[in-house]
Formats: structure tokens, C-alpha cells, sequence
């Protein structure tokens, strides 16, 4: 049996002695992942806590493997090394992915009357599992579901109405923790890169506006570019981005069919340029067709070619993009799109290898690799009677999950540099840099057009500079909110003034070297006013020094 919750109310003597006793294994808690750098290292030891101080046995932590899309098994009690690392849930799958999909806990009673338990049960008999109650909570981070935390009981002596509310706060808490400590561990490495992309900014200028690599890229151990690997068009660094890279590379070789699955503007298209270049077959065509562009009464045509008179207006016979990318590779974007009645002939095209035009006879072998891209999510829609289910798993032999922009934040700067070269470069303008006020801007906004958001934005940077610099009032007004620019949500002409202030001051020392007089002498006041104005800031010019 699930149950969400079981009533009870404790008496409060003992509900002052387990908020004690609670609260000091929280404490401990936090001090042990305070010992450990990776979080992964200190799940072990959290999980022995709770069985030694809470009795909390056969512990689990799963979190999101976001280049996989799929819960990976960071820590179990009773799992070997390889079973942990081959360990992994789909969406929904199992009382686990139910939790992860859903977002609320599942508890259930009695272990030993539950058959899913009985079937993957591993050295553990009925009799074993007999009174055990189980647990599964969300870790949830910034309003997104990042993973779960389960563990078991046998309760006995306890009465259920008050052990399990205690049981499942206790658990819910602890989540919160990994949530945080998670969140603070990804932060931490988001401002490490900032403070080297600053470094990096003080130690070298560019000579020129086509001047795109550098001693300090260097030292940040990136490709040219910002590229993910020499030779590649994908930017960005971010480990999520190197597992999909590592993926990618390991699939392409191949001639297995690729979905790619991500959020508008991820740049889907581009992993599909990827997966054909690092293939076998790079040295034939690539053909890409939308999907989504075309209208139903002539996609067959474009796909299947049609033979002369099949239809009003055909005059004359044309191949088509199964023909034209034959021992190539086809990319279908926006595969989600594509009607019923042309779902059957694609299943068949992938099944046999073999077409018939439209208004034709004669069967057409072809040999082509399919790439497919979506923005929806498949599995919803075959459950929804939108997309045909062997279809989908006809695609779906090796899957691809591009991160949104907002998981990879480390990748903004570098994205941001090289669209600000690409359209310098087209407007025939001199743009040296971004300045640190804009780049607090673009890393601190969700972005949820992704890419081709940013890239969008930086244009615009670009044609309004007039300084050779992008500042954060070149920016689109949606970047400029009060969360994003830290400030009091006001529209008053004085403190629009004071932003822009103090933006010309950091601006200022940063030139200078942080040489107060220097500055002044650039900003037309006297050393006096800057002085007042750096105080009244609370700006540390001594930072700026060389």
C-alpha cells in the first residue's frame, strides 16, 4: 500500500526529545559534507548516519545525469562499485522514477506484500523484508526535481502513526541539505571560472577584434574558441556539455539512429553537424529538413520524392531527401511534427532501407543514416496518440539530451565572446571585450530561449556599442530586471543614475589599474568626488591594482 502521509499526533515530551535528537543529526550531517569537495564523497558517510543514529537502513541517493537525462545511482548501501555506476532510472520507472516524475514521496508499509519489492530483491527473503517500511523523497533544488533519497525501517515497537511523519520529515530534511550543498558546489564552480575569466581579462587585452585565443584560455584549459574539441563548432566547456561530447563521440562512428531531444534553441542542429562529421560517412552529404516548417500536403514529396504527373503541378519527376542523402546522413528536425500518415512511411523507410516515390511503383533502396531532433517530449506524445509508439522506438536507439542554457552556466562567457567576435566581424566593428557588469548580467538570467537567446542578445550588444565594449546597457531591457541586476525594484530616474554611476567607476578603475587619480582624471572629477562616490559604493578599488 502508498500512503502520502499517516496521522499521528506525539506527545511533547517526545516531540521535544526527537527535535533533539533530530537536530543533532542534522548538524552532523552538515559538518560531514562540510569534510568532502566532491558531494558524491560524502553520501557514503550520510548514509551510515541515518542507519546508525536514525535507523534508517539500505540507504539510496540518486541525482539527475543531465547528459543522459536519466537518474544515475550516486550511492546505495549493499551495491558494489559496478552495480553503482551501471545503476540508472528512466523517468517513471519504478517507485524511484515515479518520485523523480512526480515530485512528491512515496511511502510504502509492508515491503514483504509489495511484489515490485519481492522481484528485484537481491539476498533479502519475504520473511526478511517482513514489517519493513520504505521511503522515497525528492531532493529538489531552485524548484526542479535534481534526484531521491529512499531508505527503509522495520518498525516494531513504534506505533506507524508516529513513526512515519518523523520518519518522512527526517528524510525530507536531509534531501534539503544535498540540494543545497549540491547547489552550493556548482555555484562554487561557476564563480572559480568567473574569477579566472577576470584574471584572465587583466592579464591580456585583445589586439584586435580577430584576435580569439590567448595565453589565459590557455591557462583555463580551453580550445580555441572556448571549443569543446580542435575541429569542433560546439562552444562551451561545462560538464554537462562533456558528457553529451563524450556521447556524442562514442555513437558517432556508428550507423545507429540518433534522437537528440532539448528545449528550443539548444542548439540541436548543430550535434547533428557533430554526430555527421566525427562519422564515417563525412565525407558524403548531410541532408536537414524541418520538419515543422513544411505543410502535410507536401512533406511526402520533400521526403520521398514523387514521380512526373503524380499531382497537380509535379512536371517533372524529383528525388527526395532519403534519395539525395543516400550513403549520407539525414537530419529530421522537429520529428515531433510530422503527421500520422507519414509516420507509417518513415517506419517503413527505417525498417526495409527501401521507398517508393510518390506516384510511383518501383521500390528505391537507400542507405542513409537518420538523425532525428525534437523539442517535445516523444514518450507524452505516443501517450497522447500524437506520435506513433513503434515509430519512437525505432528512433530512440540512441538518445541525446542537450542541456538548456540555464544548466550550463559556465559556458555563457564563452558562448558570449564568440558570438560578440562572429558579429563584429559582420557589422565590420572593434569589439575588444564585455564588461564585468554585463557578464553579471547574462550569468545570472534563466535565458529561456537558450542559445539562440543569447546569441540574439550579444548581436544586439554589438551593434549598440559604441566604445569598442558591450556594457550591460546594450543589453535587451528583459536581461535588465531588479533579480538580475541585484537593485530594489524601482523606476525612479535617481537610481537608474546610480547603476550607471557606478558602472562608469568600475569601468573606470579597472582601465586605471585601480590608480584612484588616474580614474578621476578619465571620469573629468576630482580625486575627492571619486573618493566620496567609491565609498559610498562600497567599492574595493584595491582589487583593480595590477
Amino acid at each position: 500500500m502508498d500512503v502520502s502521509e499517516a496521522p499521528g499526533i506525539l506527545s511533547k515530551t517526545s516531540e521535544l526529545d526527537w527535535e533533539r535528537v533530530e537536530l543533532e543529526l542534522l548538524f552532523d550531517i552538515v559538518r560531514t559534507f562540510d569534510k568532502y569537495v566532491e558531494l558524491r564523497a560524502g553520501l557514503g558517510p550520510l548514509l551510515r548516519l541515518l542507519e546508525v543514529r536514525a535507523g534508517l537502513t539500505w540507504g539510496m541517493v540518486t541525482l539527475l545525469d543531465r547528459s543522459t537525462g536519466l537518474l544515475k545511482i550516486e550511492e546505495a548501501y549493499g551495491l558494489s562499485p559496478e552495480e553503482k555506476e551501471r545503476g540508472q532510472y528512466r523517468l517513471g520507472e519504478g517507485l524511484v522514477g515515479r518520485v523523480f516524475e512526480s515530485g512528491q514521496a512515496i511511502i510504502v508499509l509492508d515491503l514483504a506484500q509489495d511484489p515490485r519489492f519481492l522481484n528485484r530483491a537481491k539476498n533479502r527473503t519475504k520473511a526478511d523484508m517482513a514489517g519493513l517500511t520504505y521511503y522515497c523523497v525528492p531532493i529538489q533544488s531552485g524548484g526542479s526535481i535534481i534526484g531521491t533519497l529512499s531508505a527503509e525501517r522495520r518498525i516494531q515497537q513504534n506505533p506507524v502513526e508516529t513513526q512515519i511523519p518523523r520518519d518522512r520529515s527526517l528524510l525530507e530534511k536531509v534531501s534539503s541539505i544535498i540540494a543545497d550543498s549540491a547547489k552550493l558546489r556548482e555555484r562554487i564552480l561557476e564563480e572559480q571560472f568567473r574569477l579566472s575569466r577576470q584574471d584572465q581579462a587583466f592579464a591580456f587585452e585583445y589586439e584586435d577584434s580577430n584576435q580569439t585565443f590567448s595565453a589565459g584560455q590557455e591557462r583555463l584549459g580551453l580550445g580555441r574558441n572556448g571549443k569543446i574539441a580542435e575541429g569542433s563548432a560546439i562552444v562551451g566547456t561545462s560538464s554537462a556539455m562533456r558528457g553529451l561530447y563524450e556521447m556524442l563521440t562514442q555513437v558517432a562512428p556508428s550507423d545507429a539512429t540518433v534522437l537528440i531531444m532539448g528545449e528550443s534553441g539548444t542548439g540541436k542542429e548543430l550535434v547533428a553537424a557533430e554526430l555527421h562529421r566525427l562519422s564515417k560517412r563525412s565525407h558524403e552529404t548531410l541532408v536537414k529538413i524541418n520538419c515543422g516548417a513544411l505543410p502535410e500536403s507536401i512533406i511526402e514529396s520533400e521526403l520521398f520524392g514523387h514521380e512526373k504527373g503524380a499531382f497537380t503541378g509535379a512536371t517533372a519527376q524529383r528525388k527526395g531527401r532519403f534519395e539525395l542523402a543516400h550513403r549520407g546522413a539525414l537530419f529530421l528536425d522537429e520529428i515531433g511534427e510530422l503527421p500520422l500518415r507519414i509516420q507509417v512511411k518513415l517506419l517503413r523507410v527505417l525498417q526495409e532501407r527501401e521507398l517508393e516515390r510518390v506516384g510511383g511503383t518501383g521500390t528505391i533502396k537507400v542507405d542513409v543514416r537518420l538523425i532525428a531532433a525534437t523539442n517535445r517530449n516523444l514518450e507524452e506524445e505516443v501517450r497522447a496518440g500524437r506520435f506513433r509508439e513503434d515509430l519512437y522506438y525505432r528512433l530512440n536507439v540512441f538518445p541525446l539530451q542537450v542541456p538548456p542554457l540555464r544548466e550550463r552556466k559556465s559556458d555563457i562567457v564563452l558562448l558570449a565572446d564568440y558570438f560578440a567576435e562572429k558579429y563584429a566581424k559582420k557589422n565590420n566593428k572593434l569589439i575588444k571585450r564585455i564588461s564585468m557588469p554585463a557578464i553579471d548580467l547574462l550569468t545570472s538570467y534563466s535565458w529561456p530561449g537558450n542559445v539562440r537567446e543569447l546569441e540574439n542578445c550579444i548581436e544586439r550588444g554589438v551593434i549598440l556599442s559604441a566604445d569598442m565594449v558591450i556594457h550591460s546597457y546594450n543589453l535587451p531591457p528583459s536581461l535588465q530586471s531588479a533579480v538580475s541586476t541585484k537593485t530594489e525594484p524601482t523606476a525612479t530616474l535617481e537610481a537608474a543614475l546610480s547603476r550607471l554611476e557606478k558602472e562608469l567607476i568600475l569601468e573606470a578603475l579597472k582601465i586605471s589599474g585601480g590608480n584612484m587619480s588616474a580614474a578621476a582624471r578619465r571620469l573629468g572629477i576630482t580625486e575627492r568626488q571619486i573618493g566620496l562616490r567609491v565609498h559610498h559604493y562600497g567599492i574595493n578599488w584595491r582589487i583593480y591594482r595590477k
